[in-house]
């Protein structure tokens, strides 16, 4: 049968649909799986058809099998043996991938054959490469000879990319996650940068054991440090990654990471090994240790801990993961258990927790106590049984013990048996609310050497009576700073706190401390966090905040407010100014003035303010001003002014911007032929204004050339007052391969407010790559 009208081309596609697709051939009927019964359809300018035997198409031929795509100048296509030969323009599309090239021949529905000099895009990775040759044994297995790989656009002019990954052979096998090189070289401007006479490497998303990218870091302590990771993937729900690393001024070390993950339970175990600091002269080392695990649904036990060898591993290697106290490491197991008993959510539980201090003798710190065990009981609830009521309660039972290293050698040891209860009944109408409230402190100490008076066992019981109102008033704001129509709020808040006296300074602290003055404390019933001390009240707390409202979507644009507390007699157990007890006796009647503020009014800019106001000075004590400008992505600036009168007073300044623009087109598409790329400057600086000196600092550079990026940063972390660690990291992100050298990214994004990666999958363009 022939058709060789141009203008009879659909008709000719509908009538050999029906021809070609009736029943699979007796080869492909032995096919397992589903694609053997999709149809295959043929669409061609004109198309010669011998019955069952061949079928002879030319000019703008495309082939279809499901999600596979054949086009070519010319093709043949033969269903006894399902298989098909282009030639002339030939692309190939599956899944995702496409290959063009001069000629291929292959099995249709197991996609088995060769194809000659192609070139191929992978489009969900957004890369890309060519080959001499691909000879693929089946969907899921093939072999490239001469491969190259890159996520760069191909220069026009012919040149090489800017980074390229040449093989002599690739051999991928996709089943069985397992992607094999021979005479591997990766090049980088030209520059052959690493070069393997064979390497593996996984070829999907799931893990596989071999060798991961080198890291190369210095610093200022340390010198320069090598690390070459080697992952083993030894099952589906485990894995562990060993480390070793060459230091140059201390040696050889050994860091493991042992993960598992399982129905019910997860965790790591993360060690750092140094047999022999050559700096420090003995063997140094870190544990820590994460699991979290549900026991049969009861119960949910966490453990959590970290150990170093010596109490400078702080200085040596400042960075310790998860820990935003290095000086103070945790240790701790605890189970918890959620019950319910009618309105009451209940929840019990027992711990076990200590602490290692790294203590320095010029600055010495005072640990917290070590809790073992803590056993404990809580609950909250409203409504059923308990009509109108909201009823809170906590009980404890905690056995206190000084940790082995602290820097307080007197302080006491001992039992303690604490209850803490309310109860309130909230009358709530409209924009208006009062909260009457009952609360009780009781504690029971049994301490194992005497206390200040000479007991060993005391207790005490304290009650609190509040009394907390509030209004809501709104009005419309019509017109105002130049926008629609806005809504602003004037909310005044009264609370009343009695407490009576009872002295405390006899007892035990093991876990109070004053409260800093903000606007949660000033509005809190206890003057102290923890149990051991309750200041005694009876005070008047007064506020009014107002808000400005855009009624579109709900946004505060505007906040001001004012609070001042005045005492109606002493406080004879009050919190001191830098958060010590047992004091002397408050007699200032009006406390301090706290203002505060915030606003998003002006565009991109987002301004916040706190200040702690003394009238008898006339004065600010304390001061929080910010201001942040965000133009855009990427381009953000930040600055923030703190001041602690007579203790510190400091200035921080965090940015990301672009030190030049980005060609037209953007960066993402850039070659070596084009050199457009983009330079991002990223920072933060905190400046001491009392001591004249930059305390810390994080300054760099990222280049983003679309196929690669370069991350430059240098970070300067004081650990004393005349004493700080200096780190260099540089990597190179090959984009849509791998990241060379150690990673700054979670640096930058715990300094600089705002800051945003470069290759954010939310901000990548369709069909563009995202990082590994």
């Amino acid at each position: 049968m022939s058709v060789p009208r141009p203008a009879q081309r659909r008709l000719a596609w509908l009538a050999l649909t029906a021809s070609l697709t009736c029943l699979p051939t007796a080869h492909a009927a032995g096919k397992a799986g589903a694609a053997a019964a999709v149809p295959i359809t043929l669409e061609a300018d004109r198309i010669d058809v011998t019955a069952d035997r061949e079928a002879v198409a030319e000019g703008d031929v495309r082939l279809r099998q499901g999600g596979l795509l054949i086009r070519a100048d010319r093709l043949s296509y033969r269903p006894p043996s399902d298989r098909a030969a282009a030639t002339g323009a030939v692309r190939v599309e599956r899944e995702g991938a496409v290959f063009r090239g001069d000629a291929a021949e292959m099995t249709v529905r197991d996609f088995s054959g060769w194809f000659v000099a192609p070139e191929f895009d992978f489009l969900q990775l957004g890369t890309r490469g060519e080959a001499s040759r691909i000879d693929f044994a089946s969907r899921t297995r093939l072999t490239m000879a001469d491969a190259r790989y890159t996520s760069c656009a191909r220069p026009e002019d012919g040149s090489e990319p800017d980074w390229q990954l040449q093989a002599r052979e690739v051999t991928m096998d996709f089943d069985a996650n397992e992607g094999r090189a021979s005479g591997a070289r990766l090049r980088f401007q030209g520059v052959p940068i690493l070069a393997l006479p064979r390497m593996s490497f996984p070829v999907t998303g799931a893990r596989k054991t071999g060798w991961l990218p080198p890291t190369l870091g210095l610093d200022s302590r340390s010198g320069l440090e090598l690390s070459v990771p080697w992952y083993w993937n030894l099952a589906p729900d485990h894995d562990l990654t060993l480390t070793p690393r060459i230091i140059t001024r201390r040696g050889v070390g050994l860091d493991t990471q042992f993960r598992w993950l399982a129905a019910g339970h997860e965790g790591q175990v993360d060690t750092e090994w140094l047999p022999d600091d050559r700096v420090a002269g003995r063997a140094r080392g870190l544990l820590a240790l994460r699991h979290r695990h549900r026991l049969a649904g009861l119960a949910n036990l966490s453990v959590d801990g970290v150990r170093v060898s010596d109490a400078d591993w702080w200085k040596d290697f400042p960075r310790i993961d998860g820990h935003l106290t290095p000086r103070l490491l945790p240790s701790s197991a605890r189970l918890d258990r959620s019950l319910a008993f009618g309105p009451l959510a209940l929840n019990t539980y027992a711990q076990v927790q200590h602490w290692q201090v790294l203590q320095d003798a010029d600055a010495p710190i005072v640990a917290p106590y070590a809790r073992a065990p803590r056993l404990g009981l809580s609950g909250r609830g409203s409504g059923g049984w308990l009509g109108p009521l909201e009823v809170g309660f906590e009980t404890e039972v905690n056995h206190f013990v000084r940790p082995a290293d602290d820097s307080v050698g007197d302080r006491l040891e001992g039992w303690r048996w604490h209850a803490l209860g309310q109860v309130a009944w909230p009358w709530r109408e409209g924009g208006f609310s009062i909260v009457p409230r009952l609360a009780f402190n009781a504690a029971k100490y049994r301490t194992d050497t005497p206390m200040a008076d000479g007991r060993r066992d005391a207790s005490r019981l304290i009650g609190t009576f509040s009394l907390d109102a509030g209004l809501r008033l709104e009005r419309e704001a019509e017109g105002w700073f130049g926008r629609g129509a806005l809504r602003q709020t004037l909310e005044p808040r009264l609370l009343y706190v009695r407490t009576p006296y009872e002295r405390q300074d006899h007892l035990p602290n093991f876990d109070a401390y004053g409260k800093d003055f903000n606007l949660s404390s000033i509005y809190a019933t206890n003057g102290f966090s923890g149990i051991d001390r309750v200041s005694d009240a009876n005070e008047l707390t007064a506020g009014v905040t107002s808000r400005l409202i855009d009624p579109a979507d709900g946004g505060e644009l505007l906040r001001m407010g004012i609070v001042q507390r005045f005492r109606f007699a002493d406080q004879r157990v009050a919190p001191q100014a830098d958060g010590s007890v047992d004091g002397p006796v408050q007699d200032q009647r009006l406390s301090d003035i706290l203002l505060f503020g915030s606003t998003t009014l002006l565009p991109r800019w987002t301004l916040d303010a706190t200040m702690q106001y003394s009238p008898d000075i006339g004065r600010l004590q304390r001061s929080i001003v910010g201001a942040s400008y965000l133009a855009g992505p990427y381009r953000t600036v930040s600055g923030r002014y703190r001041l602690a009168r007579g203790v510190s007073e400091q200035f921080e300044l965090g940015w990301q911007w672009p030190l030049n623009a980005p060609a037209a087109g953007g960066a993402r598409n850039s070659s070596r032929s084009s050199c457009s790329g983009t330079w991002y400057g990223v920072g933060r600086i905190n400046y001491s204004l009392k001591d004249s000196r930059i305390t810390d600092s994080l300054v760099g550079a990222e280049y983003d050339a679309g196929c690669w990026i370069l991350r430059m940063v240098a970070e300067r972390q004081s650990t004393g007052v005349s004493q700080a660690t200096t780190r260099l990291m540089l990597q190179l992100e090959l984009v849509g391969l791998s990241r060379l050298g150690p990673s700054p990214l979670q640096v930058l994004k715990d300094n600089i407010p705002g800051y945003r990666l470069l290759r954010e999958a939310d901000d990548a363009p369709a069909g563009a790559a995202t990082t590994p």
